[in-house]
């Protein structure tokens, strides 16, 4: 067995989708040795990664997920890869200086730019997502406006025709993007409709678009487009995203950034 060091449930589930984004299948032997477990426990990891949507179970293993179904709840994200958002968060709020005006997406590692932000002077925020609102509530020193809409209630944003027309009426320095499945054929996609075209505004109302997705969501798609990774200026991931895939992206004349993961120290 290759592991000689005890792991709680949640670190051995993060290693076995550590371990899927560079191979993109596994079999329960391969879990077993990697994680030094029984085979009961490995299924019974696997078992909850199913259950959250973020594997595919196939016979003797399991799989990387291709097609996302539906948007996981926002509870789920909020409890997921925390190291690698912090990360991308903190190298995404560097590129935000004094007297911006910023569009932050609804999601939680665009989210996890909040803290980053608070020192800037003369900011300007503007977010679709609930939670980074009330975050920017505790900074009077930043200009916030929300942008209304239908409100997706397991997202905690505003979707639909009316954010589209606000965010049609906004100049931005930087859109700041999220999802929930990228990869280099499909582009951005997302199963909910009504996510598209405020995604779309927000991109069309910047000078730059920068796209914040860990490397977890890397090589899922859902059945509407939302726009092709050529029409970003750059794409902030972790260091799970493989170098072959980085390459890729690159070749396509996008900038691909891939931070290492904070410590557990590091976060805040």
């Amino acid at each position: 067995m290759a592991k000689s060091i005890s792991l709680i449930p949640e670190q051995r589930r993060q290693q076995i989708l550590q371990h899927l984004r560079a191979q993109r299948v596994l079999s329960y032997r391969e879990i077993t040795e990697l994680l030094g477990v029984s085979h009961m426990t490995a299924r019974r990891d696997v078992a909850a990664l199913a259950e959250a949507g973020d594997v595919e179970v196939t016979q003797g293993g399991v799989l990387a997920p291709t097609r996302l179904l539906e948007e996981p709840a926002r509870s789920v994200k909020e409890a997921a890869d925390l190291p690698a958002k912090a990360a991308i968060a903190r190298h995404a709020a560097e590129l935000v200086s004094d007297s911006m005006t910023v569009y932050l997406d609804a999601g939680t590692t665009v989210q996890a730019m909040c803290p980053y932000l608070q020192d800037r002077r003369n900011l300007t925020v503007v977010s679709n997502d609930l939670a980074t609102a009330a975050a920017f509530l505790e900074f009077p020193g930043v200009e916030l406006i929300c942008v209304g809409g239908r409100v997706d209630r397991d997202n905690k944003s505003m979707i639909g025709r009316l954010a589209t027309l606000t965010l049609a009426e906004l100049s931005l320095d930087i859109a700041f993007l999220s999802s929930s499945s990228w990869d280099v054929q499909h582009g951005i996609t997302t199963p909910v409709e009504a996510k598209v075209d405020p995604k779309r505004a927000a991109m069309a109302s910047a000078e730059k678009t920068v796209l914040l997705a860990d490397s977890s969501k890397f090589g899922r798609y859902a059945k509407y487009r939302v726009l092709a990774l050529e029409e970003l200026d750059l794409i902030i991931s972790d260091s799970g995203l493989s170098e072959s895939a980085a390459r890729q992206i690159q070749e396509r004349g996008v900038e691909v950034v891939r931070e290492t993961l904070l410590p557990a120290s590091a976060l805040r």
